[in-house]
């Protein structure tokens, strides 16, 4: 059977399956928000640096959730939008597939592409471990620009309607990259306050005024738009960190949010 392989188990999260078990653990030790997201936005950097913060935005999801998680990341290498159609490996088993939502969104398939890119491979294990029953339809994004949002919400809200699944919408997303971090948490949370009511072209405006480099801005706009036509009606910020909280290096950091869109 084909399968997408691990490609980044040993470098951005631990490969031993006990070890990384008892990771998530203490991850998810901490706290639950008191909401229940329809979608959130969380970080795809090593877990050392934002595991805490991504399984925070998962801790939104009630744990007996068994349906599926449209998973949205960046190609951080120029590929072209395209989804997978084969299991997931994860070092705690196979993350399975919805191959007839896959299909009803009808979005070309290109597992080559989706072999080197860790935005999407990085939530897998957070859904493994929390979600055993649920299945994923991965989504990687090249262009990002606003009327490709747009357009990749309505293919997921289509493929929500042709098939009937319960869909929670996974953006994957880190926030500033390699700047101080004072200018990154003004400039990230000035950015993150437009989701607070969902208002996308003003997202886009705030991204272009600041020149903020998030990464996975389009994945982040096509879940508001999607979630905001299923009902959702405010994005909360629950968790800000950056590697600078970690490393201790404030002068070269990047920024990690949790968000419910709820």
């Amino acid at each position: 059977m084909d399968m997408r392989p691990c490609s980044v188990a040993g470098m951005f999260y631990p490969a031993e399956p006990r070890h990384l078990e008892q990771l998530l653990e203490t991850f998810f030790q901490r706290k639950a928000p008191g909401v229940t997201s329809r979608g959130i936005v969380s970080p795809h950097a090593g877990y050392v640096y934002s595991g805490e913060t991504s399984a925070c935005a998962f801790s939104t999801i009630p744990p007996d959730f068994d349906g599926t998680f449209a998973v949205i990341g960046p190609s951080h290498r120029g590929y072209m939008t395209s989804a997978s159609a084969v299991p997931w490996e994860t070092p705690l088993g196979v993350v399975d597939v919805d191959t007839k939502f896959v299909d009803a969104l009808d979005i070309s398939i290109d597992e080559a592409s989706h072999r080197g890119e860790h935005s999407i491979e990085v939530q897998m294990p957070f859904i493994k471990y929390r979600f055993p029953r649920a299945r994923v339809a991965p989504i990687m994004m090249g262009d990002q620009g606003y009327e490709a949002a747009a357009d990749l919400a309505e293919q997921v809200l289509r493929a929500i309607r042709r098939t009937g699944r319960n869909v929670r919408i996974v953006a994957s997303s880190d926030f500033s990259h390699y700047i101080p971090d004072t200018i990154a948490r003004r400039q990230d949370l000035y950015v993150i306050d437009a989701l607070k009511t969902l208002d996308v072209p003003e997202f886009y405006r705030r991204l272009h005024e600041t020149g903020a480099t998030v990464c996975g801005y389009g994945p982040i706009a096509a879940m508001c738009i999607a979630c905001r036509s299923l009902g959702a009606g405010r994005g909360e910020l629950l968790r800000y960190t950056t590697s600078g909280d970690v490393t201790g290096d404030i002068n070269q950091v990047v920024g990690y949010a949790a968000i419910a869109v709820v």
